[in-house]
């Protein structure tokens, strides 16, 4: 299993079309139906920091969001848009959960 965090602020115009294509992708992913992949993503009280943390099965899953061409977008423009706080990116190591992430 692979567990990433990553952390980021925007810039208060971009947050809502941030928003907009954060939920393209989970939409996507969810009619994909593809178990390896348990991805979610927050807003702080802010208005501007994204938290996203993704639980890949594999490595292979991890590509397969990669590749989802609505995600691709929602990279470019993030990226395009000037954050105010740069992407940080962590790998982290699960400790327990109160459910079983792959069911």
């Amino acid at each position: 299993m692979k567990i990433v965090k990553v952390t980021y602020t925007t810039k208060a115009e971009f947050s809502e079309k941030n928003q907009q294509n954060i939920k393209k992708v989970m939409s996507d992913l969810t009619n994909l139906k593809h178990q390896g992949i348990n991805y979610n993503a927050c807003l702080s009280a802010d208005n501007k920091t994204f938290i996203h943390t993704a639980f890949f099965n594999s490595d292979e899953d991890q590509k397969i969001l990669n590749d989802l061409p609505s995600f691709k977008i929602f990279q470019e423009q993030l990226k395009a848009s000037g954050l105010e706080v740069s992407t940080k990116q962590e790998f982290l190591h699960l400790v327990g959960s109160s459910t079983n992430i792959f069911n």
